[in-house]
């Protein structure tokens, strides 16, 4: 082999390694950005949060009702936690019919859940009461009555 062939060898080789240790660095480089993406991403989902607990605190009045037969559980927003993730109190073996009135704030969904285990025979009926207003309301038999009531916040629209 000639002095010159082993150049252009030595030459290909060094491009080599130095194209492998650039797309190297590259992929490296990508993925400490994605991860800086998502940790941007829950910045910014928390910031949001926050700036909507602050920025739309006005308090409202609702009264959730339950009424009917067979509910084993009422589940119900009450105020609780922050207006994106509220927290759900509950109350085991209501006597029905079962009334409350709970402050909420800002963008809080009102939500009452009635839930019963009885595949059949529960017959329920919510409502939730804005300002002596039914702002929601629903009625069903059985298992699939667990969804409840869930209205939109009346001061965010």
């Amino acid at each position: 082999m000639s002095h010159t062939t082993r150049n252009s060898l030595g030459a290909r080789s060094v491009r080599t390694v130095v194209c492998a240790a650039a797309v190297f660095g590259l992929a490296l480089g990508l993925g400490a950005c994605s991860g800086a993406i998502e940790e941007a991403d829950k910045k910014v989902d928390k910031a949001v949060d926050e700036a909507v607990d602050k920025a739309v605190d006005e308090k409202y009045e609702v009264t959730y009702e339950v009424t009917g037969t067979g509910v084993d559980e009422i589940q119900f927003h009450a105020g609780g936690g922050k207006a994106m993730e509220p927290e759900i109190e509950s109350v085991k073996s209501p006597q029905l019919p079962w009334r409350k009135t709970v402050t909420l704030r800002g963008i809080m969904p009102p939500a009452v859940m009635p839930v019963t285990v009885e595949e059949d025979g529960a017959e329920i009926t919510c409502s939730i009461t804005y300002k002596g207003k039914v702002i929601k309301k629903a009625e069903g038999e059985g298992l699939l009555t667990a969804g409840g009531c869930v209205a939109v916040s009346p001061v965010a629209g």
